[in-house]
């Protein structure tokens, strides 16, 4: 796990560009995917989350996993299926499950910076040949961006609607896996408006969100600087603990947040000046064509 020098009391906060990466199978040398945890370990039989950046025109041999993961594409396009499937290339905000013991391949779309979010319940995380697949009762799901169904505040209850946002634009939710109801796992998406600011606060133990798309500016309890987290930026909260965001303008929000439990989005009255002029924040952007 890396430092989380941001964080306050019950909060973890890494910024993209603290992120280490490490091979995710050294057995492949420079073909391997880098992996860089966000927390946990996936050498560990603990959760995790992490990134996973493939190099350039990456393509895996069949393979299973021992354990079930989820994921969602940052940038560029990923094909995971079956060995002899046609290649579907899932863009930016794409999500995708692969059970434990299915055989599969995934691949990174020639000529395009491809990074994913992984997250993992169980570990370690281990690569296996094919001849040991098994049927876990899971099933694949491959879910384009374009295909995902949105929900917003007049349809869920984690949206505080009883204050506005910028522009009046929507704040939207994303359901993708797991139950709702008290202390039951699930992931989600949040999509918040450019210029809008809100606080998450989970009701369970834990809460982790992860940036997919767009900049964020986190504001921590008692500091006047606020921290800029660009995608594949980290922030976790414990015991309903609170994370103040603002999505920076430029570009739509996307998070993805793991709970054990539900939580809430309580949106904030816009500011009368554009967030960026006023907390002077950018956001970074990290080059993935790295090793």
């Amino acid at each position: 796990m890396v430092g989380c020098a941001h964080a306050g009391p019950g909060v973890e906060v890494v910024p993209r560009a603290e992120v280490a990466f490490q091979p995710l199978n050294p057995a492949r040398g420079a073909a391997s995917p880098q992996a860089g945890v966000l927390w946990g370990d996936i050498k560990q039989d603990v959760p995790s989350g992490a990134l996973i950046r493939f190099a350039d025109g990456f393509s895996s041999p069949p393979h299973i996993h021992n354990i079930t993961y989820r994921a969602v594409v940052i940038s560029g396009a990923v094909h995971n299926d079956d060995p002899g499937a046609e290649r579907l290339w899932m863009g930016p905000g794409s999500f995708w499950t692969q059970p434990a013991g299915e055989a599969h391949i995934t691949a990174a779309q020639p000529g395009l910076a491809a990074t994913a979010f992984l997250e993992i319940l169980e570990g370690p995380y281990l690569v296996r040949p094919p001849d040991e697949a098994f049927d876990n009762g899971e099933r694949p799901l491959n879910m384009e961006a374009r295909n995902l169904v949105w929900l917003d505040e007049a349809d869920v209850q984690w949206i505080d609607a009883s204050k506005d946002n910028a522009g009046g634009a929507s704040i939207r939710i994303a359901f993708l896996w797991g139950s709702l109801g008290r202390d039951q796992r699930n992931g989600t998406l949040l999509s918040l408006p450019q210029g809008s600011s809100g606080r998450l606060r989970g009701r369970g133990p834990w809460l982790r969100a992860v940036v997919i798309r767009g900049g964020l500016a986190h504001q921590r309890s008692g500091s006047l600087a606020p921290v800029p987290l660009g995608p594949g930026s980290y922030l976790g909260a414990k015991d309903g603990g609170d994370l103040d965001v603002t999505c920076l303008p430029g570009n739509d929000c996307l998070i993805y947040v793991s709970t054990q439990g539900t939580y809430d989005f309580a949106p904030a009255a816009p500011a009368p000046q554009a967030r960026e002029d006023a907390l002077d924040l950018k956001v970074v952007e990290v080059d993935d064509d790295g090793p």
